[in-house]
């Protein structure tokens, strides 16, 4: 596939498509990011940004992950001592995971963000936001029924990371529309240019195919899990043979073979018994969801690969961090 193809596939959005191709054509020493919160065990919603940062690396971009440990801060996720600790094992997961660590810089934000310039700057998007626009932003971001006025403050700050980070391409979660559309709009009235931003889709919650993944809520995959621990969750995981006709539910189990399976292994091997058929082979997502459906990929065989594939992925992970204990 092309530059452009690479960046791209697999995202939800690209605001904007122009913006990101003009990158795609000359992507040597463009800077792109992902901010995440050291604030819990690095989980399949990270690692599906992480997949394409390991995209973006192919192409030639230069890789920053802020360890936004202000952030989790203000968001009260804990003493920057607890934080920082976690920030070190995100940091060896996702070097594990797959990331080339000659070209990922990893950053904390409090590196930065006590500056005096920073600080100033900050002041000054809050003089140019309103109270109801950074609510809105916030709404993905902010915990619990009263948010604090740090929580406020949060979106602004990675609005300006962008610029202090001398990016070229933010990525993120469609959970992370609105920071990345607040940094378009606000950027530009303290003086700094707007950046482009790729959004990458939400995995659904495992066991109801409802919602978001979430290490805080419902049931996910972790790079801390054992071998018998993501076969149980995937065996447990919501596959309904066809989709939802009102469109309400997703397919986790589909959701990870397409985000995080097919770009990482060029072919997929579904093992069956002889009985059964026997094995089926994938080059490519789409013929394993049409079997699926179809009805000639059983449920249970889907889950089963599924998970052989994804402890292939989680291994060197989980490994990382029983070194570090």
């Amino acid at each position: 596939m092309d530059t452009y193809e690479l960046i791209s596939r697999n995202a939800e959005e690209l605001v904007t498509e122009e913006e990101v191709r003009e990158l795609a054509a000359d992507p040597d020493g463009k800077r792109a990011y992902v901010g995440y919160e050291p604030s819990g065990v690095l989980h399949l919603g990270h690692m599906l940004t992480a997949n394409k940062l390991i995209d973006l690396q192919e192409a030639g971009f230069e890789i920053v992950i802020l360890l936004a440990d202000v952030h989790a801060y203000l968001n009260d996720k804990g003493t920057f001592e607890e934080i920082r600790e976690t920030a070190e094992r995100m940091k060896a997961q996702f070097i594990a995971y797959g990331l080339d660590e000659e070209n990922t810089e990893f950053r904390l934000g409090s590196e930065f963000q006590m500056d005096d310039e920073y600080v100033l700057d900050l002041h000054g998007l809050e003089l140019e936001t309103t109270l109801n626009r950074a609510e809105r932003a916030m709404a993905e971001i902010a915990s619990g029924e009263s948010p604090k006025v740090s929580q406020v403050v949060y979106p602004l700050m990675q609005a300006l990371d962008i610029e202090y980070l001398d990016l070229d391409l933010a990525i993120g979660g469609m959970d992370q529309r609105k920071v990345h559309m607040i940094s378009r709009e606000v950027l530009p009235k303290v003086g700094y240019e707007s950046r482009p931003a790729l959004h990458t889709p939400i995995i659904a919650e495992l066991s109801s195919g409802e919602g978001k993944m979430s290490s805080s809520e419902g049931v996910t995959i972790s790079m801390e899990d054992s071998t018998e621990d993501i076969e149980e969750k995937v065996n447990s995981a919501f596959c309904p043979p066809t989709r939802d006709p009102e469109g309400d539910l997703e397919n986790p189990v589909l959701q990870i073979f397409e985000y995080h399976v097919f770009p990482r292994f060029e072919r997929v091997v579904v093992e069956r018994p002889e009985k059964y058929g026997g094995n089926l082979e994938y080059d490519d997502y789409e013929s394993l969801a049409e079997d699926l459906e179809s009805g000639e990929l059983h449920p249970a065989d889907a889950k089963s690969a599924l998970a052989t594939y994804l402890d292939e992925l989680i291994a060197p992970g989980r490994e990382k961090i029983r070194q570090m204990e």
